[in-house]
């Protein structure tokens, strides 16, 4: 009976944040508490409208749909219309998810991928995108453009993840560098999704209340050109709304991958609460909350960005979401232990791949209070 107990689960690498233990324990020692800018979970308010759409929606004593209230899919594609520069989205060719990181785990699984086929993501990456290849017996691979792979693993190519804005660089593909990767997919028949979160907290050129250019979507005409097919554009509410704790986010574009997915979720039991939805819907529909919410992230960025820098470290990428994406030149681990001993906890890079050796992410996601605590060190020292 033991050794058949045993063998039962699949066989996945450590939750990664784990590591970050003895860190946290080194930063707690600071005499004024630990400045925790490790994880990008939002610490502000979620706003009183979406409570109160979720308060007035609380007797729900039916089940809710696993495709979404015509007018939560409603909102959506108007929401896609007025903040991404994609008209004309069909509501029946969206579906609210439990959150982001569950499509991101089980799409691979939902869309069919089996041993032999390959799942490519982004060079420097979230960790679930590699899991949820895991779950099917794909293959996981690393590029930022299909030419990088051999003839042999392009060929058994079924789904590409694009991250733009990405964590944890903040990079930003344009629209020209996402139709080219839309363009090798589709000569390959393989799905893109797009994973899209962070795409209204833009800075530099990208920051649309400073006179930058929005983020492009997957579904931009610029990109799709005539049709959607082939495509998927995953969204999450949890960091421009902060709601997180509602799990929040929805997928949209390809018809045929749209219907079945709404299909297998309905088996599967995959259903966002009917509260949730609501409160989703209403959130869409304002547009003022997500500028207050880009406003407070953009002064604690203005403030931790030069005091990052004059610590040492060089800002590289960062050109939206709620990472700053540095490095020391030295070993990450250095880095983060060097923080840690100013009460500083961080993300480091090497969660994120190979190629995020040397590197550390710092979360725009603290109070303002902690943010200036972290600065105030960064400046003076333990």
């Amino acid at each position: 009976m033991t050794s058949a107990v045993r063998s039962f689960g699949l066989s996945l690498p450590d939750y990664p944040w784990e590591a970050l233990a003895p860190y946290l324990a080194r930063a707690a020692k600071h005499p004024g508490g630990v400045a925790n800018l490790s994880i990008g979970t939002p610490v502000d308010d979620t706003p009183a409208l979406v409570q109160e759409a979720l308060r007035a929606a609380a007797n729900a004593p039916g089940y809710p749909t696993v495709h979404g209230t015509p007018a939560l899919r409603e909102a959506v594609a108007a929401w896609f219309e007025r903040r991404r520069g994609v008209p004309g989205l069909d509501p029946q060719h969206v579906m609210p998810t439990v959150g982001s990181k569950e499509l991101v785990a089980w799409l691979p699984f939902l869309l069919g991928l089996k041993p032999g086929d390959v799942v490519v993501r982004p060079t420097v990456a979230y960790p679930t995108y590699d899991i949820g290849a895991t779950f099917t017996g794909a293959e996981h691979v690393a590029a930022d453009d299909l030419d990088e792979l051999d003839a042999g693993t392009r060929q058994r190519v079924r789904l590409v993840w694009v991250n733009s804005p990405a964590n944890p660089t903040g990079s930003v593909r344009d629209a020209a560098s996402l139709k080219q990767i839309v363009d090798q997919a589709r000569e390959l028949g393989a799905v893109v999704a797009s994973d899209e979160c962070y795409a209204e907290l833009g800075w530099g050129d990208w920051d649309v209340q400073r006179g930058g250019s929005p983020v492009p979507s997957i579904l931009d005409p610029r990109v799709a050109g005539g049709s959607h097919e082939g495509l998927l554009a995953v969204y999450s509410l949890s960091k421009q709304s902060n709601l997180a704790g509602y799990r929040a986010a929805f997928v949209a574009g390809d018809a045929a991958i749209m219907a079945n997915l709404v299909n297998s979720r309905k088996h599967a039991g995959m259903i966002v609460p009917y509260p949730v939805q609501e409160a989703m819907r209403v959130a869409l529909g304002d547009d003022a909350h997500v500028q207050a919410q880009k406003d407070l992230y953009r002064g604690r960025r203005e403030r931790i960005v030069p005091a990052l820098e004059g610590f040492g470290l060089t800002i590289h990428e960062s050109r939206a979401g709620l990472y700053l994406w540095a490095t020391a030149g030295e070993a990450t681990w250095d880095t983060v232990g060097r923080l840690a001993d100013r009460g500083i906890v961080v993300g480091p890079g090497v969660f994120y791949g190979d190629a995020g050796n040397g590197f550390i992410r710092v979360a725009l996601t603290a109070t303002d209070e902690r943010i200036d605590a972290a600065v105030a060190r960064l400046a003076t020292g333990p």
